[in-house]
């Protein structure tokens, strides 16, 4: 992991410095609520549904025990609401009501306090901090190198990576020490603190893209060309909400040592010609788009004259990059420890376990775990305080005190020796966090929905929930096999519904909570293929008619797909062979029934 300097602490210590005093001055009268405004949102501190939430940045995912640690307290002692902004939280979710389950039952939603909750872009989450006590929360983050700087506003975002970054077995180079560079050169960039929008960046340097980079403001894939240098293939102008769009490829070829410059040129152009009057149509890739190869030409342009005329100066040097790259070395394993599996622990949840949630690693003698946040009464992606403190724990004990946030809202162990696997799969499943669902249908991206964002127009946790309910069976998710479920609230797609194989977005009728189902997305992985974004079957569904559909669609899928045992045809697979119309009949068969049972209940 990268050590903070001295000045980069001094520097984070500065700023928790800084927004204590602006909050004072906030309380006392002396700053409105517009001035403020603007202050904590340029330290992660936003104000939602009923309480203010906290944005967290975990630059690329990595994170120590130490910060879990905190983040654990910060949960414990500071994720607590007022009796009263609680109580008025849970009365709306009562009015809402319940979502009917097949079969009998229901799901509610789950107002919880003493939360973290791990987002797709690799940060952390709080949503019930008072504001009067979030200078306090500055200052622990702050004492563990941690803040919100740069996880709000119109500038570049987290840099997110790989979770596997830097032990992957797919890897052309290990992407860490770049994302690093890119950190250091965009956090407070003079010029680009005030862009048309914010502005995301992802990198990977495998073969599989596990990052997502085509769904990014600018996606970057570290490449080598004929003569092995080591470069960057750009694209720029991807991104989800109202508009989908995958990202083009700018340039399929950047010296690595000229990834600033060209960033430095993409960004440019970008604060010069996008949209500021409207702020639905001011994010990249609508200038992309709109200006197609006029937009490449002047990106092109202006990366000649940052080369030329200004001397390239943000060329990253062999030194630096050595400097950055020597933070990023392998935990010292004895050269003795085994590379086979231990055959001890024959049980098979174990196996399941070693197959969905234990990946391999670049170092024979190791393996990346995943620890499973996906389990039946708690949000996905959310960890207790205890969880927090565990799983600060295992990394101590089984992963050299460093564990990563996953894309998919877990945390992945990246040092477990081989040996190790029996003992962590027990003290794991002891905490309830070993779960063989991992790439599963269960294993669904979510994003907070209208039970705690003022944006959304409906709730995605309790459909997440219902969804999971219906779903307990590990043989019957293992025999649905390899699945993407991706739930948002709302249009500005957090919970990425369009890159999800099924998609459930959720949308506002007359005030109403209904939700539009999408079919065969994908973020760019290997299993989903080429990035693309799902299309919409059928009309909007009701609250309880999204867990049938979702049924009926998995159905329909069981029955058209091809092969067996534990070799069927995965369901994007299925989908793609046979096409989206039996699909599509089977989700709308739920809406027709659902119709025909209303007029039936008239006609009674």
């Amino acid at each position: 992991m990268y050590p903070y300097t001295e000045f980069d602490r001094q520097f984070v210590r500065a700023r928790a410095d800084q927004y204590r005093d602006q909050l004072q001055r906030r309380l006392s009268g002396q700053l409105t609520e517009e001035e403020f405004r603007p202050l904590r949102l340029q330290n992660g501190w936003y104000v939602q549904r009923f309480a203010p939430m906290l944005r967290v940045a975990v630059p690329y995912g990595e994170i120590a025990s130490r910060q879990l640690r905190v983040l654990a307290r910060i949960a414990r002692d500071y994720d607590q609401p007022s009796a009263e902004i609680f109580e008025g939280a849970r009365q709306r979710q009562d009015a809402l009501g319940p979502v009917p389950l097949p079969g009998g039952g229901f799901a509610h939603s789950r107002l919880t306090v003493g939360y973290g909750h791990f987002t797709t872009r690799q940060n952390v989450q709080f949503n019930w901090i008072p504001l009067e006590k979030s200078a306090d929360v500055m200052d622990l983050l702050a004492s563990v190198d941690l803040h919100g700087i740069q996880t709000s506003g119109n500038c570049i975002r987290n840099i997110t990576t790989d979770e596997r970054a830097g032990i992957a077995t797919d890897e052309v180079a290990d992407p860490r020490p770049w994302c690093e560079i890119i950190r250091q050169w965009s956090t407070l960039h003079p010029e680009f603190a005030f862009l048309p929008r914010k502005f995301k960046i992802a990198i990977t340097g495998a073969t599989e893209d596990r990052a997502a980079t085509a769904w990014h403001d600018v996606g970057l894939n570290l490449v080598q060309n004929a003569a092995g240098t080591l470069g960057f293939r750009v694209a720029a102008g991807g991104g989800m909400g109202r508009t989908p769009v995958i990202a083009p490829v700018l340039r399929e070829f950047v010296e690595a040592d000229q990834i600033l410059n060209y960033l430095e040129a993409v960004v440019r152009v970008y604060n010069r010609w996008g949209r500021r009057d409207n702020k639905y149509k001011a994010r990249i890739k609508i200038l992309v788009k709109a200006e197609g190869q006029r937009y490449i030409d002047e990106v092109d342009a202006e990366f000649l004259a940052i080369t030329t005329h200004d001397g390239a100066p943000h060329t990253v040097t062999p030194a630096e990059l050595a400097r950055v790259s020597a933070c990023f070395q392998a935990p010292v394993l004895d050269a003795a420890a085994p590379t086979e599996l231990p055959a001890t622990d024959q049980a098979p949840a174990y196996q399941r376990w070693l197959q969905q949630n234990v990946a391999a690693h670049r170092d024979p003698h190791r393996r990346a775990v995943t620890l499973s946040f996906k389990r039946l009464g708690q949000a996905p992606g959310d960890a207790t305080a205890d969880q927090l403190d565990a799983a600060a724990d295992l990394a101590d004990r089984y992963s050299a005190g460093e564990a990563r946030v996953t894309h998919s809202q877990n945390l992945l162990l990246p040092w477990v020796r081989v040996s190790d696997l029996p003992a962590l799969w027990r003290d794991a499943r002891a905490l309830g966090l070993a779960s063989a669902n991992i790439g599963l249908l269960t294993d669904m991206i979510a994003c907070p929905g209208g039970d705690y964002c003022d944006l959304a127009n409906a709730r995605s946790l309790p459909i997440a929930e219902a969804i999971t309910q219906r779903y307990q069976d590990l043989d019957e998710l293992h025999d649905i096999g390899a699945i993407d479920l991706h739930i948002s609230g709302c249009i500005n797609s957090c919970g990425h519904h369009h890159s999800g194989h099924i998609g459930i977005l959720g949308v506002d009728k007359d005030g109403q909570e209904w939700y539009q189902v999408t079919l065969g997305g994908s973020d760019g992985s290997t299993l989903s293929g080429e990035a693309t974004p799902g299309k919409v079957v059928g009309p909007s569904f009701s609250a309880a008619e999204v867990p049938e559909v979702i049924e009926a669609v998995l159905d329909t899928y069981r029955q058209a797909r091809v092969g067996a045992g534990d070799h069927y045809e995965t369901f994007i697979d299925t989908l793609r062979r046979v096409g989206l119309a039996p699909f599509k009949a089977a989700a709308n068969s739920v809406r027709l029934a659902a119709g025909q049972e209303s007029a039936q209940e008239i006609a009674e």
